[in-house]
């Protein structure tokens, strides 16, 4: 079966006449310059008939977006609940292939190619203004072509100007400053037409057995998942078209690009090590520039080991008396009593040692505890203690007793039980 033509992405628009050139000459418009000039008629159509509609006081999307992109087969339905997850989400994320659902948007997705930007653009932005997207939402599948790139960034400025113009107002907590990142689930085309064909396979066997017991719902069998040309046309579709689209928004966006190919865990594994928490990259400019000058957990560990070596180097050939007389007191002190709680991987340990009243002898002992595996935390308690009663006036005198509470941390001894 050789696969139909690609269908005209936006039926309808008109771009005008292009300007004259050098020398008098009509100059000849570029591809990209008709599809921003494309992306501005959808835009601003869709967004003027909303405002009119609904009033531009109403027009509250959410505070973030997740884009997620990505290969035919590379399990984006599989991983949305993850991410979801991860990001605290409490709506389910917006699937275009199930929002674009018209006879046509179903019989363009047959052939394997994708629906028009105007639809895509209009369903998608009214989908938005539902309550239960308020605080974020994952969108899987958009955008899928420059125009929508482009309308997608028009959106994002729309947002902060009514930010803007809604700052002070009662109105302003529903026009925070918005979020955006870009998830891109990628694989090869060898695998993306084996999964393809795969989810038909099992959507066979689904459906057939969902007819003849009459338990379960039929899943939608899409010509693309049983031709191989059609899945391969699938896939170079978005590499030609998404693939690129997804690239440019890299300039104005978070960009998080992940190899989808392994086991699902190794997959949420890498996923959740590109979405991991950046407050400097979240927050109100106003907020950030205040929490600037502390310095993110992720810079201080780096270099944290070479650090930790060197201050323990430096312990040894400049102060190396108080070291060794700080390793023999854990030696001698400590750590009996920290092996007598090797199965709950955690000792409290008390101590009025006088040694400890010295900063750089506690700083070792911290230092020390580190570098063979453990986590020390240690708490300098003054308490009073009665020691003696003035004659004269009868008032009782105290004395102050200097207390280090140490809890020292390591993983216990896994029994079975």
């Amino acid at each position: 079966m050789k696969p139909a033509p690609a269908p005209e992405q936006n039926p309808g628009n008109t771009t005008g006449a292009s300007p004259k050139g050098a020398a008098g000459l009509p100059r000849i418009a570029s591809t990209n310059d008709l599809e921003i000039k494309d992306a501005h008629l959808i835009f601003d159509s869709v967004w003027n008939d909303l405002a009119q509609e609904l009033g531009r006081e109403n027009l509250r999307f959410p505070k973030e977006f997740l884009l997620l992109g990505g290969a035919p087969g590379s399990g984006k339905g599989t991983h949305a609940a993850f991410i979801q997850k991860t990001r605290g989400f409490t709506c389910e994320p917006i699937v275009m292939s199930a929002l674009l659902d018209s006879p046509e948007a179903k019989r363009l997705k047959a052939s394997g190619n994708m629906v028009g930007d105007r639809e895509v653009t209009g369903l998608l932005m009214r989908e938005l203004l539902k309550p239960e997207y308020a605080d974020g939402v994952i969108l899987d599948g958009f955008p899928r072509t420059k125009v929508q790139v482009e309308c997608f960034k028009m959106l994002v400025n729309k947002m902060q100007q009514l930010r803007t113009k809604f700052y002070n107002t009662p109105l302003h907590s529903h026009f925070r400053q918005p979020t955006v990142h870009i998830m891109v689930l990628f694989v090869d085309e060898k695998t993306s037409v084996e999964r393809q064909l795969q989810r038909g396979r099992e959507i066979l066997r689904h459906n057939e057995e969902a007819r003849r017991t009459g338990i379960g719902e039929l899943l939608e069998e899409r010509p693309t998942d049983f031709d191989v040309p059609l899945a391969q046309r699938r896939y170079r579709v978005f590499k030609e078209q998404t693939w690129s689209a997804l690239q440019s928004l890299k300039e104005n966006f978070h960009y998080h690009f992940v190899i989808s190919e392994g086991t699902i865990a190794e997959v949420d594994e890498r996923i959740l090590a590109e979405l991991r928490y950046q407050s400097s990259l979240e927050l109100d400019p106003r907020t950030h520039d205040r929490l600037r000058p502390l310095p993110l957990a992720s810079d201080i560990i780096v270099h944290a080991r070479q650090e930790l070596v060197k201050r323990l180097d430096a312990y040894e050939l400049e102060n190396g008396g108080l070291f060794a007389r700080v390793v023999a007191f854990i030696g001698q002190k400590l750590m009996p009593i920290v092996i007598r709680h090797a199965i709950s991987g955690r000792a409290d340990i008390n101590s009025e040692d006088a040694l400890l009243d010295d900063p750089l002898a506690l700083a070792m002992l911290i230092d020390i505890f580190s570098e063979r595996g453990y986590h020390a935390v240690v708490d300098l308690h003054r308490i009073e203690v009665p020691d003696r009663v003035d004659p004269a006036t009868g008032i009782i005198k105290n004395r102050v007793k200097k207390v280090h509470r140490m809890h020292i941390f390591f993983k216990g001894a896994e029994l079975r039980r």
